[in-house]
């Protein structure tokens, strides 16, 4: 592409717009004010209203006029545009284009860093408020062609890097001019993410939950600066609350963590704009309930190359899948009235823009509003009433199409942007196709051009023998590479030439490097070819039904409540009654109605004979369904932090458990600090969102841990820095901490009782360990070894406060009489030993010891693998310890029920309950017992009836989706090579984001 200034390819008239105060010392300094009218063209002046016909006056970087009446002056510059199509240039409100990034500094050292190196700013270097991208600006004129030739004639850029990345500026992509000219605000906006910045290796935050809750501190610190509070100054706080009154963009990304950073908005009062991903169809309800605008990529999934059978099979289907249903995204957006924007953004080359939203178009995604989201819907996101649109007064900023955008065959030919003319391929080209007589090296040839006007090729033959030829042709230039007579040897003619009124003509090397000259004249005009359109029957574009979650074994629409009556059942009711024979239970309302024999028929009849009927299984200590990390280990303390953020509703973990009989179960933080973050405790509602997975009446948990992860014992030495790397220097951790608290709390009461001055700082951590103080919240610890139960025992008691249970405790019969007597229970394994030094002392009869003095025992799994079999790990305390077949199953059931404090609404099957409940074919303690049915809330989520259905459903549409990438592959669709996916679980240990590679997700 090449630009044309009006100077050059009118003659007469200059729109260049530098500035008129800027002396001039390379010539003469001249002004020309002409006009230029573009006429006879279909324009597009909004998304829905078009002009046939229209005339665009120009002058300098405004539109005078426009219409189809509209008076040319005598003295304006006429472009004949008849049969274009002519659309307001596109806008891009999320690039990086132009941003100069700064680089990080080296660092020496292998081991974590936990302080900011920076100083004067705020304390977490992740955080880049101060960034401004207008003052980090690189005009790259190669990115700004490619842009220009999609469409795009403005665009805001940033610096996509840390949780607070600055702000963006809005400026076009015209080369002719300087940014004084190109910029039309220099600060926008204001951007955050979720992501850390690549410039700093502070270690916290190191996950998701731990960039929510530091965004969320950061705003309570921003206020409380604003108000007065800090004593010294921070650049960071002070640019941030400058720029509050921006466009906030958040970056978020996946369709869970829309709903996620809407959250954060809601909670802050902020309404972000949000960049999606691509997938917000499969949580539609959700994102639509969010009324955030969006601004939308639309960078589809190559289809996947499965010709290979064995390759295929890596391919799981909720990809295929996706691959199928990504191009209906925006038709389903559409569809719901979300209102977003178009964005380049995650596109590898901005070429396929073009190509996507044409396809995107075809599976009905309506054209209006395909143009409004590239054009006046970003406008009107930016304040930005001068551009989106095609009117008297506003920039000259639109593109000159050959006909329909969304057809495949037209093109952009030029785009005009502030009144520049950048011209991407000439509107009336001139046709040389035909056949020539070519003659170089006195040697004559016959030249046959043939092709489209847009996409010519070249035929060089003599006496019957064709030489390869490729041929390129930019008016007036042309050129040619023609193999050589040699049909063995690589050698070429290089020819090269121009157009002109009797033919063609320039010069060629041949092969041996001699320059000669050539020439060709026309024998014979183009013949008219009449291509015979294959009539060829379009098939109707099939989109693969949504379903809750959008993957293998997910719902075909999210389960309801029903009105379920189990027929002669054993019950084993976890309460006084005990184990009732040939027992009816009716549930009604999601709650347990009716307990009793021969119950009149009502609702849906299940014929329970012969099978055991119990309540769900409650795992205390689990770490499935979390996203994105399950430690945030960056600091000795993470209070701050909740599961309740990142609740992972898509874990297919959910199904295993409730295919294992497991209804509820408390998401815990790991153990990579003395105080961890805030626990989440679920239904295991498959297929709904997290936020109707969470149970709100549940009493508030939090995860402390104590032994060999906390001191980072088996870190490696170059992580070992972090303090407290003793155990006395956990107690000291807590005692520093509750200490802190009591002052945090002293200090609000002081403020509280008089409300005068400036309030304190308001701290996430230390408010929740005041709910801990002030038994609002309750402490779950991650604990192995006698010593170390016995000193936090001992803070406990010091600083008023109990603990709710010691979770793991493998050594919990040393101590169950002191925990009797505080009146904390024990989460433990059924016998798991000897897999890391603390671990030696345990034994598999810990659980019915501490169980014998007293204590309220569960057994938990703290792994994906084994809360999916909680019954069989109940059932191993029979063997070792003797206790009765009701504590055993009390053990998953009602005892962690006790422990979560839930136990007035789950962990029995009694009237007025939840109904929670599993049907079992045997006696559940068996190794022969499989959960038959598993009812959640009176809602059925699994059902083994339905289990060889699903199976069946889901290798029919693996089949039919292989077929479709089969047909994709045979069409010369870009095709990417099949990768196998694992997911692993998280354990109390895990670092990082990432979960350990170590069971293979089910790849149907």
């Amino acid at each position: 592409m090449r630009i044309f200034k009006l100077l050059i390819v009118l003659l007469t008239v200059n729109l260049s717009f530098s500035q008129d105060y800027f002396p001039k010392n390379d010539g003469v300094k001249q002004t020309f004010k002409n006009v230029v009218a573009v006429t006879n063209a279909t324009v597009y002046t909004s998304s829905n209203v078009k002009i046939e016909k229209a005339t665009i006056l120009i002058k300098e970087d405004k539109i005078l006029e426009i219409g189809a009446l509209v008076s040319i002056p005598k003295e304006a510059t006429i472009i004949d545009a008849t049969g274009k199509t002519i659309y307001p240039s596109f806008i891009d409100l999320y690039t990086e284009f132009g941003i100069q990034k700064p680089q990080a500094k080296p660092r020496n050292s292998r081991a974590p860093q936990y302080d900011s190196e920076r100083n004067g700013y705020y304390w977490n270097d992740h955080i880049r408020a101060d960034f401004n991208a207008f003052e980090n600006l690189s005009y790259d004129e190669k990115i700004a062609k490619d842009l220009r030739e999609t469409g795009f004639g403005t665009v805001l850029s940033f610096n996509n890097d840390g949780i607070v990345a600055g702000t963006g500026l809005l400026w076009t992509l015209n080369d002719g001019e300087t940014n004084g000219n190109r910029i039309l605000n220099k600060k926008i906006s204001q951007h955050l993410t979720f992501k850390r910045s690549s410039l700093s290796s502070q270690a916290y935050p190191s996950s998701l939950m731990g960039s929510m809750a530091l965004i969320r501190q950061f705003y309570h610190d921003a206020k409380w600066y604003a108000a007065g509070g800090s004593k010294s100054k921070d650049a960071s706080l002070e640019v941030f609350n400058q720029n509050k009154n921006l466009l906030q963009i958040f970056n978020a990304g996946d369709k869970l963590n829309i709903l996620r950073a809407d959250k954060i908005g809601d909670e802050l009062g902020i309404n972000y704009i949000i960049k999606g991903s691509g997938n917000e169809f499969e949580r539609i309800e959700e994102v639509k309930k969010t009324n955030a605008t969006l601004i939308m990529p639309i960078n589809f999934p190559e289809a996947y190359d499965v010709s290979d059978s064995f390759l295929a099979e890596q391919v799981v289907l909720a990809d295929m899948r996706f691959w199928n249903q990504a191009p209906f995204n925006l038709k389903v957006l559409s569809e719901n009235n979300i209102n977003f924007a178009l964005t380049t953004a995650d596109l590898k080359n901005s070429k396929d823009f073009l190509t996507n939203l044409r396809k995107a178009v075809e599976l009905g995604f309506p054209k209006e509003k395909a143009i409004a989201a590239l054009t006046e819907i970003p406008a009107k996101i930016a304040n930005q009433s001068n551009i989106g649109s095609l009117k008297k007064g506003n920039l000259a900023n639109f593109i000159i199409v050959s006909g329909d955008i969304f057809d495949a065959k037209n093109t952009i030919q030029e785009n005009w942007i502030q009144g520049n003319r950048f011209v991407i391929e000439k509107m009336q080209p001139s046709d040389i196709r035909g056949k020539y007589d070519l003659t170089f090296d006195n040697t004559k040839y016959d030249l046959a051009i043939e092709g489209e006007i847009s996409k010519l090729d070249a035929k060089i033959s003599q006496d019957k023998l064709e030489f390869g030829t490729k041929m390129t042709y930019n008016e007036p230039w042309i050129s040619m590479v023609v193999k050589s007579k040699d049909s063995v040897a690589s050698k070429f003619i290089r020819i090269s030439g121009l157009k002109s009124e009797t033919g063609l003509s320039g010069k060629a090397i041949l092969e041996n490097g001699k320059e000669v000259s050539w020439s060709a004249i026309k024998k014979t005009a183009p013949a008219e070819v009449k291509k015979e359109e294959k009539k060829e029957e379009k098939k109707a574009p099939v989109f693969y039904p949504v379903t809750f979650p959008n993957m293998a074994f997910g719902n075909a629409s999210k389960p309801k409540q029903e009105t379920i009556l189990f027929k002669n059942a054993t019950v084993w009711t976890g309460e006084k009654e005990g184990n009732l024979k040939e027992t009816d239970v009716l549930i009604e309302n999601g709650k347990i109605i009716k307990i009793g024999k021969n119950l009149p028929q009502k609702g849906k009849v299940i014929d329970a004979t012969g099978k055991h009927l119990t309540a769900g299984i409650i795992d205390e200590h689990s770490h499935i369904a979390i996203s994105n990390g399950v430690n945030e280990g960056g600091q000795n303390s993470s209070a701050e932090v909740t599961i309740e953020d990142v609740v992972n509703s898509e874990d297919i973990n959910i199904y295993r458990n409730l295919a294992g009989g497991v209804t509820a179960a408390n998401l815990l933080h790991g153990s990579a600090n003395p105080i961890g973050g805030r626990a989440a405790f679920i239904k295991l509602k498959w297929g709904y969102n997290p936020e109707e997975m969470l149970v709100p009446s549940a009493p508030k948990y939090i995860k402390f841990a104590l032994g060999e992860n906390v001191k980072q014992s088996n870190w490696g030495d170059v992580e070992r820095l972090r303090f407290p790397q003793s155990r006395m220097g956990v107690e000291q951790v807590y005692e520093d901490y509750f200490s802190r608290a009591l002052a945090y709390q002293k200090e609000w009461d002081s403020y509280n009782a008089k409300k005068s001055g400036i309030a304190p700082r308001f701290d996430i951590e230390l408010e929740t360990l005041s709910q801990i103080l002030n038994k609002k919240r309750f402490i779950t610890c991650h604990s192995y070894v006698q010593s170390e139960i016995n000193m936090l025992l001992k803070v406990a008691e010091k600083y008023n406060f109990k603990i709710q249970t010691f979770t793991h405790i493998l050594e919990g019969y040393k101590v169950a009489d002191k925990m009797a007597k505080h009146g904390v229970g024990g989460s433990t394994f059924a016998d798991w030993w000897g897999y890391k030094y603390e671990v030696n002392d345990a034994i598999p009869y810990n659980a019915a010891l501490m169980n014998n003095v007293g204590v309220t025992v569960s057994i938990n799994s703290d792994d994906a693998e084994m809360s999916r079999r909680l019954n069989h790990e109940a059932a191993k305390t029979l063997k070792y310890g003797g206790v009765t077949e009701e504590q055993a199953w009390n053990f998953v059931t009602l005892n962690p029920a006790k422990l979560l404090q839930v136990d007035d609404k789950v962990g029995s099957i009694k009237v007025g309950k939840d109904a929670d409940v599993v049907l079992w074919s045997d006696n559940p303690l068996t190794i022969y017992a499989k959960a038959e049915k598993t009812v959640v809330d009176g809602i059925l989520f699994f059902d083994i009836e339905q289990e060889n259905a699903k199976n069946e459903l889901v290798q029919k549409e693996r089949n039919e989706l292989i077929n479709l990438l089969l047909d994709a592959k045979n069409k010369g669709l870009k095709t990417q090579e099949p990768k196998k996916k694992s997911s692993g679980h998280y354990h109390c240990d895990t670092l990082g984001e990432k979960c350990r590679e170590f069971h293979a997700k089910y790849n149907n």
